[in-house]
């Protein structure tokens, strides 16, 4: 009996020791990312992660339709916003920022806006004054497939970042401080993976 009670005190006590080892090491099992989600990113979703690009077509920067298909092999920022949102406004001096800091061979930031087709000349004006020319305009048209839609996009500003393979790495509904040291420490991580 003696026996008994020795060996379940060493089960329990080893089964506490365990417990004790894996909460101090952090969640396991989570997304890679989820440790990133703080500060001005601490709304991050990882719901949706694995998703692929959406296929629906864009207009890109030179007027013609596109799918964000032409920049796979890069760690995309896909911010999705319009002029009669005054919190995608507020976030496209960052993105801007962002893109001149880190865009190039590895990274983009790609700005789609959602405006009326009637309202693209203004939108386009828009985005160069509040990204100072940094953004590329890209836009989603009516009467293809619906680029907000297939996106899974639910309110305005949502950004999605896409691993270099295309596949969607987390997603942030709302506006955030993309200079602010949180985000551009999820977008170096991004680009290490």
């Amino acid at each position: 009996m003696r026996l008994a009670y020795r060996i379940f005190f060493l089960v329990a006590l080893a089964g506490i020791v365990y417990v004790l080892i894996r909460a101090a090491s952090g969640p396991g099992g989570g997304p890679p990312l989820a440790r990133y989600a703080r500060g001005e990113v601490d709304g991050l979703s990882f719901a949706t992660a694995g998703q692929s690009l959406p296929a629906a077509r864009v207009t890109g920067p030179d007027g013609q339709l596109m799918t964000l298909e032409a920049y796979k092999g890069k760690v995309l920022l896909v911010n999705v916003w319009a002029t009669w949102c005054p919190p995608c406004e507020a976030e496209m001096p960052g993105l801007g920022a962002l893109q001149k800091a880190k865009g190039g061979e590895t990274f983009d930031v790609i700005a789609v806006s959602i405006d009326a087709p009637d309202d693209e000349a203004y939108a386009r004006r828009r985005l160069t004054e509040l990204s100072a020319g940094s953004l590329a305009f890209h836009q989603a048209p009516p009467g293809t497939s619906d680029f907000s839609f297939e996106a899974g996009v639910t309110g305005f500003p949502t950004s999605i970042l896409y691993n270099a393979d295309g596949t969607e790495a987390a997603r942030l509904e709302g506006d955030a401080d993309w200079t602010s040291p949180e985000a551009v420490s999820l977008i170096e991580a991004l680009l290490k993976q």
